[in-house]
């Protein structure tokens, strides 16, 4: 089973190797006069929020559900990814407008100095990503921060390439350019982030086989159709599933067989965590899967 919470050693571990190289850049940024070092920082100081958020929401997504939050707090590290995605976002597009800068208006640069800096800070960054390696796979919370540093790890990879270049070749436009490539990446890495924690948010129904799911439920003895299916996700592992089921009129101890045959299914084969289920007779028998009334929000 994997580890998907941030405990208290691999925080700490991970939020001193980010104040570390988070200053360590911005002053090699500021004295070699590399804005790729300067993103890096950036990006590392997003890092140091990320991980402080991320730490903070896995404590409260622990906490027990109560009369105020009934599903509980697991949601805490949906915003938390839905928020650091979002400021991973907005310094990238930040940095490749002033890469852009750079490019036209190329400045002088310290190779050697850029190049020293960035291998300390893909140390740093490449130890802190593979801290955080063992949570992120089932946890999007985890993820959003692993991906914080993973890309920096290739952004010093990138940083050092261009260090190089420019000492050997003293060709300045190097600099701008890795920080416009690294900015596109981290873009395409979190966007993933972005759509999934968002629609997590607005509570989009998760990928499933609706229509065989009902055709299931219409094949347990006793149900006679469904309706009104609803679905939605509490976190990025967690679904919950509610539908009205017309059934013969019957006893209502013979409608809780009926029930837990159902919930039984959809448990086993569609993994769902949560049924709710609302038993009627004629109430709804013609209506759609899929439609809603004021009743039922």
């Amino acid at each position: 089973m994997h580890d998907n919470s941030l405990t208290g050693q691999r925080f700490f571990i991970v939020t001193a190797l980010n104040i570390l190289i988070t200053v360590a850049e911005f002053l090699g940024g500021i004295f070699s006069g590399s804005l790729a070092l300067i993103s890096d920082a950036f990006h590392n100081l997003g890092d140091g929020a990320a991980i402080v958020m991320a730490y903070a929401a896995s404590r409260i997504s622990r906490k027990k559900s109560n009369q105020h939050k009934t599903f509980g707090y697991r949601r805490a590290e949906i915003i938390s990814s839905y928020l650091n995605a979002i400021f991973l976002i907005v310094i990238s597009v930040f940095l490749i407008v002033e890469a852009g800068k750079r490019i036209f208006e190329p400045t002088k640069i310290n190779g050697i100095l850029m190049l020293i800096v960035a291998i300390i800070g893909l140390f740093a960054n490449a130890g802190s990503a593979l801290l955080l390696n063992s949570g992120k796979t089932n946890n999007l919370n985890i993820k959003a921060t692993y991906l914080h540093f993973l890309s920096d790890a290739l952004s010093s990879v990138g940083v050092i390439i261009g260090a190089i270049v420019i000492q050997l070749f003293n060709i300045t436009w190097v600099d701008p350019l890795v920080t416009i490539l690294v900015s596109l990446y981290i873009i395409k890495e979190t966007f993933p982030i972005l759509r999934d924690s968002t629609n997590i948010l607005m509570q989009s129904g998760p990928d499933l086989d609706y229509e065989a799911m009902a055709l299931d439920m219409e094949k347990v003895c006793g149900v006679v159709s469904v309706h009104h299916i609803h679905a939605w996700m509490i976190d990025e592992n967690r679904i919950i599933f509610s539908a009205h089921i017309n059934l013969q009129d019957q006893m209502l101890s013979n409608v809780e067989v009926t029930y837990q045959a159902v919930e039984k299914l959809l448990t086993e084969k569609y993994h769902v965590d949560h049924v709710t289920l609302q038993a009627e007779v004629e109430r709804g028998r013609d209506a759609t899967k899929f439609t809603t009334n004021q009743n039922d929000i």
